[in-house]
């Protein structure tokens, strides 16, 4: 089994997940969250003022499922997410060495 993470802007969520559901991919987490890549901070402007923010806001993607189907997430992830800007994100491919489904105790491939 496979878990992949990614990193994506959020006006690019929409288009990932309609390029997702083109693979019949189910079982997606969707977080937002806030961090830092390259650059140390990020420069706003509100009211006239300039303000340094350390952290721009994100969202996270994660898929868990079998090895066979990882690369075709991954591939779809960076088409649909890329926009050739700077901060486009990242994708995370970790093997998971176990998952079991609460319910039922199925473990494996069928746990996901």
């Amino acid at each position: 089994m496979m878990k992949v993470q990614a990193i994506i802007r959020e006006d690019r969520l929409d288009a990932v997940i309609e390029r997702l559901a083109l693979l019949h991919v189910r079982g997606l987490t969707v977080s937002p969250v806030r961090g830092s890549g390259h650059a140390s901070t990020h420069r706003a402007f509100f009211r006239g003022g300039s303000y340094d923010v350390p952290f721009i806001s994100r969202v996270q993607v994660e898929w868990f499922g079998t090895d066979e189907d990882a690369d075709a997430i991954v591939r779809a992830i960076v088409r649909s997410g890329a926009t050739g800007a700077s901060g486009d994100g990242n994708v995370f491919v970790q093997p998971v060495e176990e998952a079991i489904r609460i319910r039922t105790g199925e473990r494996g491939n069928d746990a996901v």
